[in-house]
């Protein structure tokens, strides 16, 4: 993630101020469950994300964006990504016990939007203590 130059600027209002803020939109970096791990480690890894800091929210079986299809892959893939996202791509984050791969593909599908990362770049401290990392949800195409 290092060396990373910012290709997207935006306007942020914050505190009845407006700033620009650069950010960083990384393509194919999403982190999705391995097609070969068994559905046991994959409940356990499911568990451990949703546990630890993923947005599983949209898994949810009543008004989830991402509740179906209702499987333990899909729904180990929405966590594992959310995941690795809110870890920043940080190594090691994409593994769960080895259940887990990194995809070079958008895995979202219909209304099920995978969340890339985007690192923001601001100059003013007090909104830089406020605003240190922002997870665009989108499609790439939103941000190009």
């Amino acid at each position: 993630m290092e060396n990373l130059l910012p290709n997207k600027l935006f306007f942020i209002f914050f505190g009845g101020a407006m700033f620009l803020a650069a950010a960083v939109v990384v393509e194919g970096n999403w982190c999705v469950a391995r097609s070969d791990a068994s559905t046991q480690a994959l409940q356990t890894s499911l568990d451990y994300a949703c546990g630890s800091g993923a947005d599983c929210t949209p898994l949810q079986p009543n008004n989830g964006l991402c509740f179906l299809p209702n499987t333990i892959q899909a729904h180990s893939s929405y966590a594992f990504n959310s995941y690795f996202q809110r870890k920043g791509m940080a190594p090691g984050s994409c593994d769960f016990s080895g259940t887990a791969t990194v995809a070079k593909t958008d895995p979202s599908y219909g209304s099920c939007v995978y969340p890339i990362f985007s690192k923001v770049c601001v100059r003013d401290l007090n909104l830089m203590n406020n605003l240190s990392l922002a997870l665009f949800i989108g499609k790439k195409e939103d941000f190009l």
